[in-house]
């Protein structure tokens, strides 16, 4: 198996989980790895050295922003040509794999991965029946290194895979110090946006936070996320007030993981900012909305802080609505102002002096 396809049609936060199943099957059979994302998630795809190539569509079974429709023959006509010898499908346990598997099948890829709840019959070659979440919930990591150990695939390093360029960071360093950040006294990266309504976190209680955090640590925040976040951005900084910074929209990818890798701590919610602190060791503390709870920062310096979903917001998705049926027990503190201000206390002392990261390898194209 030296050209293998890798199915992953949702965000950057989701791409980053799957980084360390990728690897394992890169070093494992020494692989050129192509990846099959969104629109959205290709966008992460350029700092993962794992992943050689990427073939972005915006996939109709997955929510997405893009109304651009993409026939679904063109898509099985380009991977025909490109005659890979095996598709691994990575899902998320309340997605149906099928209809990525489809792809895979039409293509004649010899050799189809995933988990599937049903019996997939000829779809797959290798199927593994899901169990989650009824039996089990793994971490999204693990889920997806127990899916390619099925075909022999294993990785001795598991955290995620993310480079950052040590190029970008004086650039935004400049950036920082442009807008009046003291870089030699305490400050964090507040990230506050989310790409779901349901994970969004309450400006009041974001508000009653960054004042507690500017007022008993002297915390400078700097207030990021993309151009769709500079109006929430905004209104946190009117209601902070002095010692917050709203650098909202204004960092490309490359100079946003670099700003994550080199800044003392991040403040979060459970979005691929997390992810990406995460990747790069940076300590996290991230506001987990009680949606998915196998996505938490994995192998990270992190604290989780929860806060529960309204009704009005929750999915549809009986899978979903399942876990949180049946697993209502938070599994660690609630996301109050007091205990966000603890939080980053307690993690604020094991934060990083500077250091430059590896250079970028950007050797993947995206087709």
């Amino acid at each position: 198996m030296k050209r293998i396809l890798c199915i992953r049609p949702d965000n950057m936060g989701d791409i980053l989980m799957s980084t360390p199943a990728i690897r394992a099957l890169k070093e494992t059979f020494r692989a050129h790895i192509t990846l099959l994302t969104s629109s959205a998630g290709a966008a992460i795809t350029p700092f993962i050295p794992e992943i050689d190539a990427t073939i972005v569509f915006d996939a109709p079974w997955v929510q997405q922003p893009s109304t651009e429709v993409h026939p679904l023959h063109d898509v099985v006509q380009l991977l025909k040509l490109n005659r890979y010898d095996a598709a691994v499908i990575f899902t998320v346990y309340s997605q149906n794999p099928l209809p990525s598997v489809m792809l895979a099948y039409l293509a004649g890829i010899p050799v189809r991965l995933a988990y599937c709840r049903e019996n997939p019959y000829q779809l797959l070659t290798h199927w593994l029946p899901d169990k989650e979440p009824y039996t089990l919930i793994r971490h999204q990591v693990q889920r997806d290194l127990d899916l390619v150990a099925e075909l022999g695939a294993y990785t001795s390093r598991q955290t995620l895979s993310l480079k950052s360029d040590p190029q970008q960071w004086p650039r935004v360093k400049r950036k920082l110090q442009a807008a009046g950040v003291d870089l030699q006294q305490p400050w964090l990266v507040l990230h506050p946006g989310v790409s779901e309504v349901k994970r969004q976190f309450p400006l009041q209680q974001w508000a009653a936070a960054t004042q507690l955090l500017t007022r008993e640590m002297n915390m400078q925040l700097v207030l990021t996320g993309n151009e769709q976040d500079t109006a929430l951005a905004a209104a946190l900084q009117q209601q902070c007030g002095e010692g917050c910074f709203n650098l909202a929209g204004q960092f490309s990818h490359a100079a946003f993981i670099a700003l994550i890798a080199q800044c003392p701590l991040v403040l979060s919610v459970n979005t691929v900012t997390a992810h990406i602190a995460a990747a790069t060791g940076t300590p996290v503390v991230v506001l987990y909305a009680q949606t998915n709870p196998q996505h938490t920062p994995w192998k990270a310096t992190s604290a989780v802080l929860y806060f529960d979903v309204p009704e009005t917001l929750r999915s549809r998705n009986e899978v979903i609505r399942f876990v949180h049926e049946y697993y209502p027990a938070q599994p660690g503190p609630d996301a109050t102002p007091g205990n966000v201000l603890a939080a980053v206390q307690a993690l604020y002392q094991t934060r990083r002096p500077f250091a430059a990261n590896n250079a970028l390898a950007s050797s993947s194209t995206i087709l």
